[in-house]
Order: structure tokens, then sequence, then C-alpha cells
């Protein structure tokens, strides 16, 4: 029997782009929705000639146990468009009577006709992304909430049934204190959702504030960022306040009372396969070698564009489909596809697996690589054991408290250790 998928839907719109944000998403004009719609049912239609085409395996009408819409605010999707789209998943697609079905939800964002499609679909689980409780921090990265919007969000969900709840939080904000930031994460604690995520503030270009901190400005409030030394301690000291309050860390960034993990993204974690739909999403599927990885374009003008438009034009020399082609049209743009080797599998494997905090077995990838792939890794654990990063009891390695906090480094040395 094959092992349920979990599908992720990206919705790349937002009502205003956060400062701190970095992903394929931004404040688009309404009318842009409805054609991104009608292209997202059309790469779910055609999903099993891409499947066939890429040499993956799925199976018809296979079972999906978690589908997670992510974005982008995907609340804001419309009761219409949230029935059109379930009417095309539900065509390719077995959806489980027990499914963990998740919405990450903006707070006041989030319609009463929108909700109430959804939880007619199914929905179960809602995402909040709060980032801080802090009215002043939450202004100065963009966030259009307050606090008080944030725990009248809580009970409007919980009115409407939906108890397993889960908060983001971002450790490292502007004008964040370690006061400030207590006061967040206890509110976070005293509201009784089962799942809280925390996440230390990304730097990179990708962002507007990332972009500015790297330029050393002042816009956004970067020259108001804390320091990553201060932001690594209060990491810490929100681990231990909310393993004595039962919320308990099961993955770098996440934490849950019992019975409350994310299956969704357990999935990724444990490399189990999963179809990803919408613009830059990314997908895995089971191969007869191995596995095959693919992801659609970050490019919105692409991934919505009309056949005859210049942005399809653009890439008309490349291949979209072998024969037979897709009964849709018009044909949507190929997505990048990578064969995973054996040692790359391998490595996933482990940096992968290091993220939750149970770690990884072993004698577990002995039994699926084979010994030697894991006898070239042993230098590269013990010298991570020997640093504090790892430790390494009965067969089991796992990330130290230090080592969380540090976890591209560890990655980063344990994949050098395994030749391609």
């Amino acid at each position: 029997m094959a092992t349920p998928l979990g599908i992720y839907i990206s919705v790349p719109f937002c009502k205003a782009k956060c400062t701190f944000c970095n992903f394929a998403s931004g404040a688009f004009a309404p009318r842009r929705m409805d054609r991104y719609i009608d292209r997202l049912c059309q790469e779910i239609a055609a999903i099993p000639i891409t499947a066939q085409n890429l040499g993956a395996v799925l199976p018809n009408k296979i079972e999906v146990d978690t589908l997670y819409f992510g974005g982008g605010t995907p609340s804001l999707l419309s009761p219409s468009h949230l029935r059109q789209f379930f009417t095309t998943l539900r065509e390719q697609f077995a959806i489980s009577p027990t499914a963990e079905i998740t919405l990450e939800c903006a707070p006041g964002q989030l319609s009463d006709a929108t909700l109430a499609e959804l939880l007619s679909q199914g929905l179960n689980r809602v995402s909040l992304g709060v980032q801080s409780f802090v009215d002043r921090e939450s202004a100065a990265i963009g966030r259009l909430h307050t606090r008080a919007m944030c725990l009248d969000e809580i009970t409007r969900l919980r009115a409407a049934g939906i108890e397993n709840l889960s908060l983001d939080l971002i450790v490292g904000l502007p004008h964040q204190t370690e006061q400030s930031w207590l006061e967040s994460f206890d509110m976070a604690i005293a509201s009784g959702v089962p799942h809280i995520s925390l996440y230390m503030l990304e730097v990179d270009e990708d962002s507007r504030l990332g972009r500015e901190m790297l330029a050393a400005g002042t816009r956004y409030s970067a020259a108001t960022v804390p320091s990553e030394d201060d932001a690594a301690d209060w990491y810490q000291l929100a681990c231990k306040r909310l393993s004595a309050a039962g919320i308990h860390q099961y993955e770098i960034s996440n934490f849950a009372r019992a019975g409350h993990r994310s299956r969704h993204n357990i999935k990724y974690w444990h490399r189990d396969p999963y179809l990803g739909f919408g613009l830059d999403a990314h997908s895995m599927l089971a191969t007869s070698t191995g596995a095959m990885r693919f992801c659609n374009t970050s490019d919105l003008d692409l991934y919505s564009a009309d056949s005859d438009s210049e942005a399809h034009l653009a890439t008309a020399s490349l291949p979209l489909y072998k024969e037979p082609a897709p009964p849709i049209s018009p044909a949507l743009p190929t997505p990048d596809a990578d064969l995973i080797t054996e040692p790359e599998a391998f490595e996933e494997s482990l940096f992968l697996g290091l993220r939750l905090n149970e770690g990884v077995s072993l004698a577990s990838l002995r039994d699926h690589f084979g010994k030697t792939l894991v006898e070239q890794a042993l230098p590269a654990i013990e010298e991570l054991c020997d640093a504090g990063l790892l430790r390494h009891t009965a067969d089991r390695i796992a990330l130290t408290d230090h080592g969380r906090l540090v976890s591209n480094e560890v990655f980063s040395r344990l994949l050098i250790a395994t030749p391609a």
C-alpha cells in the first residue's frame, strides 16, 4: 500500500508584505487571485502526467492525510476559490476522513464566510502568524494586527470548534528586549494553545529588513534588532519555559503538547512523499530507483501566464510536457526536477532527521543505505560530538541544546563527510 501523501498549497497573496519576509509572496491586485486559482487547479489536474514524465510514482487516487495551506496569507482565499480548489483536489486524490487540514492565518484576516467554507471542507487546524504579542514590535515589521486582535482570533477559532491551534513567534525582532520577549511567549503559553513555533529572525538579502541590516542601515527599525547572542539566549530561555509548561520541543523550531505535533511538517523531516502546488512549491515523490524532488517557479507572472502572454512566450523553447500532453490548456511551466542520488538521500536523512529532538538511528541508516555511507560519516559525527554539538547514545545521534543554535553548521559538516 502506498504511503499517504502530504499536500502543500502555496497562496502567495498578502494584504501587506512584512519587512522580514523572504518568501515568494507579496501584495498583489485582488483580480490576480482568480487567475492564480485557475492555474493552481490546472496544475493539480495535470499532476498524474507531470509525475509520469518525471519518472515518479503516483498511484491513482492516492490517499492524502495532511493538507497545508501556506503563503502568503491563504486566509484571504474566498469561499468560491476554496470550493473550486477542493473540487479539483478531490477529483485527483482521496482525502482521508482523518486528514490534518491546516490553514496559515494572519490574525484579523479570515472572514466568517471563508472560515465557514473551510470548516465545511474539513479544516481542523490553524496556524496563527502572531510573531509578537507586543504591538510596537508587530508594527515595526509591518504586521497589521494588534495583541487584542490575536487574542480575539484565538477565542473566535475555538468558538468555531478548532482547538488544534498553533502560534508563530519570532525571536530577534526590531525593538525586542528580553522583557518584551518574555511578555510575548508568556502570553502564548497563557493562551493555552497546544502548539507553538519559535523562529529566529533570518537576516539575508531576500527581505527588506535583512538587506537593510546587511547594509548597516536604519530603515525598518533595523538598528534596533537585538544581537544574535541575545536572541540565542532568549530562544533557550523560551525552550525551558515551554517545557515547564508542558509544551515540549520536538523539532528545532516546534513545540507541542501531547498529541498535537504537526503531522504535515513531520512528513518533511521523515522524508515521506509530499506534493506542493502553486508558486515556489516543492514536491518529493518516490521513483523506481529512489526519489525525485521538483519545484515550481517563484515568478508569479510566469506561473500565472496565459499561453499567448509575453511571459509564456519567453519560455516557449523549453520542453513543457512530453507526450501525451496534459488535458489542460494553456500549458504550465515545467517544474525544476532533480533525481536524488543515494548519497544525497543519506545526507537528507541525516540533516532532516537531526532537526527532530529524537534524532537519527544509525542502525536504521545502515539498514536503509548500507554500512559504507554511515562509516564515511562517522568521523564528522564524532568530531561534532567532541565539539558538544551532537550527542551519541545507544547508536542514536541527536543535536545538543547548543547544536540546535548552530544547526546549519552541523549539517554542513555532515554534508562534507558524504561524497557524491
